[in-house]
């Protein structure tokens, strides 16, 4: 069993990356939407092949998972330090508060 850090960790990614993902993906089927990643959904749907639809889903999944990821960490709810090749260590989210997501976007 993990110990307690590791479990709110846990709790936290899933609750502010995972399931903040998937609300944004849902919001991009709404047939109204006008964003033009539900728009390039709805392009590839035409098709009614899988192939297609899943090359342009995918990426864009993924793209939202890692900022959604990244907004977490500006906004301070997830504290991670990254340790650079020289062997610095920064703290993610006082470096460059508010900046990740917008420079990831």
């Amino acid at each position: 069993m993990p110990n307690p850090q590791i479990e709110e960790f846990a709790k936290i990614l899933v609750r502010k990356v995972r399931d903040a993902a998937i609300e944004g993906s849902d919001q991009n089927l709404n047939p109204a939407a006008i964003h033009v990643i539900a728009k390039r959904w709805r392009e590839s749907a035409h098709s009614g092949k899988l192939e297609p639809i899943a090359k342009v889903l995918i990426p864009d999944v993924v793209d939202d998972t890692i900022f959604y990821l990244l907004r977490a960490i500006d906004e301070g709810i997830l504290q991670l330090s990254f340790t650079d090749s020289s062997g610095q260590t920064i703290n993610l989210s006082t470096e460059s508060p508010d900046e990740l997501g917008g420079w990831y976007g």
